[in-house]
Parts: structure tokens; C-alpha cells; sequence
């Protein structure tokens, strides 16, 4: 694949990926009494490893002597990806509301684009920053429901702590792929991440289990874990990862701000919310500020 085709495959993605992570915040709250947080942070990553793996195993193999000694690296991404960034998410949603969540998932790509800039020098152009600051305030704008009033009541709870520390771990797992060097592919990578992340959630789980009881396998547990294994867990995961190569993790996080548009899409195809107009002027604002944020620097 050339490098052209490969960064048109990059934005291409930036409009696609929002979209597998919406699934993500649906199935957390329809989880809630089904599977305990843990358990169903578990589930989908050994089933998107299941769907990984196979892709995966001839890089893997080919390159066992060099990644397998990077084991550290890929314990802390996956307890930052794959722990934290799952599990905590599904705690934070028993206690906290969508706006709270889009509101401090709308921190992120603020926080990667600063942090960007201090470790590895990539600095957004002012055309970049401009684009960044229209898409948050369409972010703002959708969440606010179109009133600053909205806003201004907004209330945070424990759950949002929850969410926060998800918002954080974020930052340094775009941090950290970015920095950390591997002999592996993003796809193959990205698989022996998903392991390291199995590792350290599995003593939670157990941990969890004991104390709060275990779930009935029925198939509505493993319909919740295999649209969060295939959508936000493989695809997402695996779309991002590809995106930083290609981007950058400052341009690449400004994938978060189509969150808030994806989000209402799937209320009205799925639970028959229609769109309103806050909506509208949200995308008005959020689809040119992408386009400008993400959008090649001039030489």
C-alpha cells in the first residue's frame, strides 16, 4: 500500500471509527444487572483476540524473539487500553450520565495534542488548532443540548471520577504506542497488546466475581460481549492504531469530537430519538473543524 493510499485510508477511518466506539457507551448501560464490569471488559477482549489471532499469528511468530522481550510495554498498554479504558468506562457508566462522559471524552484530544507537542514536538498549525477549537465547540454545543444552561447544571458524580482516570489512561496509551517502538505491524501489535491487556484484567475479574457473584451465560451476555469484541474492542482498537501511525496522536485524537454526532445517529436508527437541531448546528460546527484539524500542514 502506498503511503497516499495509506493516509486516505487514515481520514477515511477518522469519520468511520467514532462510529464503532458509539456501540461502546450502548452496551454499558444495557450491561448494567447483565455483566459486572470486569467480566465484561474480559469477554470482549478475549473475544477480539479470538478474531485477531489469526490474522496476526504469522507476524507474530515470524517476530517472537524481538517483541516477546518488550513484555513490560505490553503490560502497561494493556492495562492502560484494555483495563482501564474498558473496565473503568463500564464502572463510571452505572453512576454517571452520557453528557458527563462526552463532556470529559471531550478532554482527550486536548490533552494528546498538548502532551504531543511537549514529548515528540508535533505541533498543530494555527489552520489545525482552529478546526480543533470549532469541533469542540460543536462537541460542546450537541451536549449542551443547544443551551448553556444545559451546562451550567450539569452535576458530576463518583462515576465520573471513573470516567476521568479512563480519560487520562487514554492519553498516555496514545503517549506511550507513539514512543515505544516495536518491530511489529500496527495489526499484529496491536494483538499482543489485547494478550498483555487479558493478563492483568483477569485477577480482577476473578477478584470481582467472587465477591459479587458471576453472570448467567445466556445468550443476551454474549451478544453485549460480542458487539463490544467486534466494534469498539477489533475495530476501533485496530483503526486507531493505524490512524496514530499514519497521523499522529495529536491530529488522530480529534477522532473523539465525532463522538457526539455518531452517538445521535445510533439513538435514531436504533431507539428512534430523532435528530434535533442542536444536533444539526453541532455538525455544522464539528465535521469542518475535523476536516481542518486533521488536514496535512503545508510544507
Amino acid at each position: 500500500m502506498s503511503p497516499q493510499t495509506r493516509h486516505r485510508l487514515a481520514i477515511a477511518l477518522i469519520v468511520i471509527t467514532p462510529g464503532f466506539w458509539s456501540a461502546n457507551y450502548i452496551v454499558a448501560r444495557s450491561a448494567i444487572g447483565v455483566l459486572e464490569p470486569h467480566m465484561l471488559a474480559l469477554l470482549r477482549w478475549c473475544l477480539a483476540l479470538l478474531l485477531m489471532l489469526p490474522f496476526a499469528w504469522p507476524a507474530l511468530r515470524r517476530s517472537w524473539p524481538q517483541w516477546v522481550r518488550q513484555w513490560p510495554h505490553l503490560l502497561v498498554l494493556g492495562a492502560l487500553g484494555m483495563w482501564i479504558c474498558g473496565a473503568f468506562v463500564y464502572i463510571g457508566a452505572h453512576t454517571t450520565i452520557a453528557t458527563n462522559i462526552g463532556l470529559l471524552y471531550a478532554l482527550a484530544p486536548v490533552l494528546i495534542a498538548l502532551a504531543s507537542a511537549r514529548c515528540f514536538g508535533e505541533h498543530l498549525s494555527r489552520v489545525q488548532v482552529a478546526g480543533a477549537a470549532l469541533a469542540l465547540s460543536g462537541t460542546l454545543l450537541v451536549l449542551a443540548k443547544g443551551s448553556m444552561a444545559n451546562l451550567l447544571a450539569v452535576r458530576f458524580t463518583i462515576g465520573d471520577a471513573w470516567i476521568l482516570t479512563a480519560v487520562i489512561a487514554w492519553t498516555v496509551y496514545s503517549l506511550l504506542l507513539r514512543h515505544w517502538q516495536s518491530p511489529l505491524d500496527p495489526f499484529a501489535r496491536l494483538t499482543a497488546i489485547v494478550a498483555g491487556g487479558i493478563v492483568v484484567l483477569v485477577p480482577f475479574t476473578l477478584a470481582e466475581g467472587l465477591a459479587r457473584g458471576w453472570p448467567a451465560f445466556d445468550g443476551r451476555t454474549w451478544l453485549l460481549a460480542a458487539v463490544v469484541a467486534v466494534l469498539p474492542g477489533f475495530g476501533a482498537y485496530q483503526a486507531y492504531s493505524f490512524m496514530q501511525r499514519e497521523l499522529g496522536p495529536a491530529r488522530t485524537g480529534i477522532v473523539l469530537y465525532l463522538g457526539p454526532i455518531w452517538s445521535a445517529l445510533v439513538a435514531w436508527a436504533l431507539l428512534g430519538e430523532q435528530p434535533q437541531a442542536f444536533h444539526l448546528a453541532g455538525a455544522l460546527l464539528i465535521l469542518p473543524g475535523v476536516y481542518l484539524a486533521t488536514r496535512s500542514s503545508p510544507r
